[in-house]
């Protein structure tokens, strides 16, 4: 490789009749979701039904919002709702990945939330821990495997930021000991606070945990109007009413049931390819034996981790923001993604010769401007909401429901006065300028990093106006 030629790019640079070849027979379904202890749906709800806490959304958010409401309070009546099927969506497709930042990491957080930053630090490690407790304690089968979290460069500007990283650095031999690709040129490796999950199936052990202490859930069920109602507030939902005294909204990427709130997350779409499972000898090709997960240091970056049966997950690069702002089950399948993301694996490992991929599937998530979650209230203290993840909300969920079980509570907590709860992100302009800005700075963020990591002046200035956006 010279030294000059990115490492990645948009153009695909791997023989184009290899990569529709290891394309070929992939299913366009998540992976995860073929796992046979996939439970049954429970049924929708009909008729009127009254609770003191209704939860709105059944991934990982509102979830670990019932499991630690019922844990607090094992007398208190907690309902959960989901318009279609426990962890159908992000939660349930998305890499698996645990990560113990809350601020989207250290640069960002910098930038977001200087002056709380020593007590998150101290919260995300408390909140990573007691996420695995949590798995232990109710038996929660995710395939936890807290095996650190490794981050390579491909560029050489790179190298420096690495260097000065938290971790143990590597350099381009010394990482031959962990992984081996021609293009990597150094690493740092963090044996702490970063695991992996099977992800459908820490949803579906979050379900089965909530029932057990006694939440009522109704699958298939879209609250589709919030009512105040004075002392309570009235849920609508397809075919029944919820009355509640408490509401927590956990539906994050989708739009919110509170007008006001819909300008400060935008939907967009990440895509993912799972390998066939890696022979013995494959493996020794590559020589990552450890269970630990992947990503690499640009801007457009991508992550990948191997799965149980040593498959290889692969995603990121591309964050695609659709048009006009639609959430729509089409924009899950992304062909030229697939085929510029197998390009980039190949180019990465091409050690493993004419590997195929099994399943190849996309997704939304849900981006606010400041590139992590926000909580806070409505309707007189009533309503809690909680949205903005940004891809890293597999462990960050858990500590929001923390925070909107302290905001309900009227509580003065660490929790309560944090900037993240207290303070809500930029909105994020209205169609039609949203499609062409986005265009714009993902543009620039390309720019970037074929520019050794540094920032152009449109980053810049949407950096110091408080707007941000990443792959």
């Amino acid at each position: 490789m010279r030294a000059d030629t990115p490492a990645y790019d948009l153009e695909i640079r791997t023989d184009e009749k290899r990569v529709r070849a290891s394309l070929a027979d992939a299913a366009l379904t998540p992976f995860w979701f073929e796992d046979p202890g996939r439970p049954l749906p429970r049924p929708a709800l009909i008729g009127a039904i009254e609770t003191d806490l209704l939860i709105v959304g059944g991934g990982y958010c509102g979830l670990w919002t019932a499991l630690q409401a019922k844990e607090q309070n094992p007398g208190r009546d907690v309902v959960l709702v989901e318009g279609e099927e426990i962890g159908w969506a992000a939660s349930g497709r998305n890499g698996g990945f645990v990560e113990d930042s809350l601020t989207h990491g250290p640069e960002n957080g910098q930038r977001y939330f200087a002056g709380d930053l020593d007590v998150l630090a101290t919260l995300a490690e408390e909140n990573f821990a007691a996420f695995e407790r949590s798995l232990i304690t109710h038996g929660i089968d995710a395939e936890w495997e807290a095996g650190g979290a490794l981050d390579v460069a491909t560029e050489r500007h790179q190298v420096e930021e690495l260097r000065a990283a938290p971790g143990r650095f590597y350099d381009r031999d010394e990482l031959a000991e962990l992984v081996r690709s021609p293009l990597y040129r150094a690493g740092s490796f963090r044996a702490t606070g970063a695991a992996l999950v099977h992800p459908a199936k820490l949803a579906w052990g979050l379900k089965d945990a909530c029932q057990r202490l006694g939440v009522r859930i109704f699958e298939h069920t879209p609250v589709t109007r919030l009512t105040d109602r004075g002392g309570t507030v009235r849920a609508t939902t397809g075919m029944g009413t919820i009355r509640a005294r408490n509401v927590v909204l956990a539906t994050n990427g989708f739009p919110s049931l509170l007008r006001r709130n819909r300008m400060l997350t935008i939907p967009i779409y990440d895509y993912v390819l799972m390998s066939e499972p890696l022979t013995p000898a494959q493996l020794d090709e590559i020589g990552w034996y450890g269970r630990f997960g992947i990503g690499d240091c640009s801007r457009q970056f991508h992550y990948y981790r191997k799965t149980a049966d040593n498959r290889i997950l692969w995603g990121g690069y591309d964050a695609v923001y659709h048009r006009g702002g639609g959430i729509r089950p089409e924009f899950d399948q992304r062909p030229e993604t697939f085929a510029r993301l197998a390009d980039h694996f190949l180019r990465t490992f091409p050690q493993l010769g004419d590997i195929r991929f099994t399943h190849a599937w996309g997704g939304m998530i849900d981006m606010s401007t400041q590139l992590a979650a926000f909580q806070g209230l409505a309707m007189g203290g009533k309503v809690a909401y909680s949205s903005g993840f940004t891809g890293l909300g597999v462990a960050a969920t858990r500590f929001a429901g923390s925070v909107m079980l302290d905001l309900l509570a009227g509580a003065d907590t660490p929790l309560t006065r944090l900037r993240m709860a207290t303070r809500r992100p930029l909105p994020i302009p209205p169609e039609p300028i949203a499609w062409p800005a986005v265009q714009v700075i993902r543009r620039a963020i390309a720019r970037a990093d074929r520019n050794g990591g540094r920032d152009g002046f449109i980053l810049r200035t949407a950096n110091l106006l408080g707007f941000s956006f990443d792959s």
